[in-house]
C-alpha cells in the first residue's frame, strides 16, 4: 500500500492545546447517548421516529443509511455536474477488472482512481487504486455482487466537509459547518522506523491503533531524512484524519456556489458536501473545488472533532442539526412526502453494517 500523494499542510490557524479533545475518541455509545435521547424526544414530539428520512425525499432514507452514493451523484443536474468528480460503478467479482477498466474508459477516467463502496460510511473500504493489479486485488477482496464506485482522483491535496441546510420554504439555504480535513504526516529522520515515528508523534501516538494495522507492511521501513509519510488517505476522523473547524472560510461566494450545487439535486435540503480543493483563497471565492460525495441525514457537521471543541458545543451542534432534520422532514411531510418508517430505516441500517464488516481495509 502506498500513500505517496501530495501532502497537504494545515490551512487554518492551529490552536494551542492538547492534540486530542478529551471526548474525541470516546466509545460511540458514550458520546452519542444524549444525541439518541434527543432524537427520541423529537420523534415523540413529531409522532415519527423516522421523520428525518423525509428531509431529502429523493434519497433512500434521506441519506441516513443504506443510500447509494452513485444514485445521489447521478441526481446532480446539469448546473452542478461540472463541480462533481466523475464516477461510475462496477459490480464486484474476482474477474471484474476488465469491466472496471471499460467503465473507466467510457467515463474518461484513468489510474489512479478512487475505489469505494456504493453503500457505506466513515471511509470504510476507500482506497486509491494506482494500476490494474491493485484493481484486481481490491475487487477480489470486495463482497461479490456489491457495487464499487470508481471515481476520478481529484489531485487537489486539500479536503473539506461543507454542511448545507435549507427548509423547503426558504429561498436560500446556509452553510452551517465547514471542516478542513488534514491527513496526519510523519517526517523521516533517516534512522527511525515508521513505527517509531508514529509512536513519537504528538497526536498519532495517542491513537496508534488507527494507523499501525493499516500500515503493517511498512512499519519496519525507515523513511529517508525529510521524507513525509502520509498515514491515511481517506478524509475521515474515525480513520485517523485530523479535523479542524473551518467556519471562518464561509463567504457569500462559497455559500452561493454550494447553493447552486444543492439546488441542482432534486429535493435536497440537508447534508454534508465533501470536496477536494486547491486553496482556501479559492474556496472562499466559491471556486477551485470538486465534489467527491454528497451525504444526507446520516452525515455530521464534523467540525465538532476539532480538538479545541468543547463537549457541550459538540452536543449542541448535534442537537441543532438533527432538530433541523426533523423540522425539514415535518415540512416535507406536509408537502405530501413520507418518511421511510422505523422498520425500513432499521433494515437499511443493519444491511449497511453487515456490508461494512465485509469491505477491504481502507487506505
Amino acid at each position: 500500500m502506498s500513500l505517496d500523494t501530495a501532502v497537504p499542510v494545515p490551512l487554518v490557524a492551529e490552536k494551542r492545546g492538547s492534540p486530542l479533545s478529551f471526548f474525541e475518541f470516546w466509545p460511540g455509545w458514550l458520546f452519542y447517548t444524549p444525541v439518541v435521547m434527543h432524537w427520541v424526544l423529537l420523534g415523540l414530539r413529531h409522532g415519527d421516529f423516522s421523520l428525518p428520512t423525509a428531509a431529502n425525499p429523493r434519497i433512500t432514507t434521506g441519506g441516513l443509511c443504506g443510500e447509494s452514493k452513485l444514485s445521489i451523484l447521478s441526481q446532480v443536474g446539469a448546473e452542478g455536474q461540472a463541480l462533481v468528480a466523475p464516477a461510475c460503478g462496477v459490480v464486484a467479482q474476482a474477474d471484474a477488472g476488465d469491466a472496471a477498466e471499460a467503465a473507466m474508459r467510457t467515463l474518461g477516467v484513468d489510474y489512479p482512481v478512487v475505489a469505494k463502496p456504493d453503500i457505506g460510511c466513515n471511509g470504510t473500504g476507500v482506497r486509491l487504486i494506482r494500476d490494474r493489479g491493485g484493481m484486481d486485488r481490491y475487487l477480489a477482496a470486495f463482497p461479490p455482487g456489491e457495487t464499487v464506485v470508481l471515481q476520478h482522483f481529484v489531485e487537489e491535496a486539500n479536503e473539506a466537509g461543507i454542511f448545507y441546510v435549507r427548509r423547503p420554504d426558504e429561498a436560500r439555504g446556509r452553510i452551517t459547518s465547514v471542516t478542513i480535513k488534514t491527513p496526519p504526516v510523519v517526517v523521516g529522520d533517516g534512522r527511525s522506523t515508521l513505527r517509531s515515528l508514529i509512536l513519537a508523534d504528538e497526536r498519532a501516538r495517542l491513537v496508534p491503533h488507527l494507523y499501525l494495522a493499516r500500515l503493517a507492511d511498512r512499519l519496519e521501513s525507515v523513511p529517508a531524512l525529510g521524507e513525509a509519510v502520509q498515514l491515511v488517505f481517506v478524509g475521515n476522523h474515525c480513520k485517523g484524519s485530523i479535523f479542524q473547524d473551518g467556519g471562518g472560510l464561509v463567504t457569500p461566494a462559497l455559500t452561493a456556489a454550494i447553493e447552486r450545487l444543492a439546488r441542482s439535486v432534486p429535493e435536497f435540503y440537508f447534508g454534508r458536501i465533501d470536496v477536494r480543493f486547491s486553496s482556501t483563497a479559492q474556496l472562499r471565492r466559491g471556486a477551485g473545488f470538486k465534489v467527491i460525495e454528497i451525504n444526507g441525514v446520516g452525515s455530521e457537521a464534523t467540525h465538532i472533532w476539532d480538538p479545541s471543541t468543547k463537549l457541550w458545543d459538540a452536543w449542541r451542534t448535534q442537537f441543532f442539526h438533527y432538530g433541523a432534520a426533523f423540522r425539514i422532514g415535518a415540512a416535507n411531510r406536509r408537502r405530501g412526502f413520507s418518511s421511510s418508517g422505523v422498520r425500513r430505516m432499521y433494515r437499511d441500517w443493519m444491511n449497511q453494517r453487515r456490508l461494512m464488516a465485509l469491505y477491504p481495509l481502507n487506505d
